[in-house]
């Protein structure tokens, strides 16, 4: 089977749309989130081609395929995440600014900075006193690096 679109979001459909179907899911990494053509398997076994004709990224809980009894739903698999818990603006400026020179993506979850684990961030985080920890934990987007050049 070729999946040429999302047909939906599962977090956006009624509870009782997604509660009378089965659900089939394929797990991918975070950073395959941002291929548009990839061939994946489902946790059934079944294989698919993903090749999107729009533009986007895939995205946790996007359907692929849904008919009246079953459904393919994206999962992701957890990261190795350091998440930064800054007490103040000021610390969240300062390691902010540093992990942007080193142009490290970040997400944000409320006021929790999320990062893909390194050890030289530790380092830093360790250096500079902010609080943070180390987790296993799902994201629902891919860790992007936005193009940037110093010229």
């Amino acid at each position: 089977m070729i999946i040429e679109k999302v047909v939906a979001n599962i977090e956006e459909m009624e509870e009782r749309e997604v509660k009378k179907r089965h659900i089939e899911k394929v797990y991918l990494e975070s950073a395959f989130l941002v291929k548009r053509i990839q061939r994946v398997k489902t946790d059934h076994g079944n294989e698919l081609g993903i090749r999107l004709k729009e533009a986007r990224e895939l995205v946790a809980g996007d359907v692929l395929f849904m008919d009246d009894k079953n459904m393919i739903v994206v999962d992701v698999l957890s990261d190795d995440l350091i998440v930064i818990s800054p007490r103040s603006i000021e610390e969240m400026g300062n390691i902010a600014h540093q992990l942007g020179n080193r142009h490290l993506p970040a997400q944000f979850e409320g006021t929790d900075m999320l990062v893909q684990y390194d050890y030289l961030v530790v380092e830093l985080l360790q250096e500079m006193g902010i609080p943070f920890r180390r987790e296993d934990r799902k994201v629902k987007k891919a860790f992007r690096h936005i193009g940037h050049s110093h010229e």
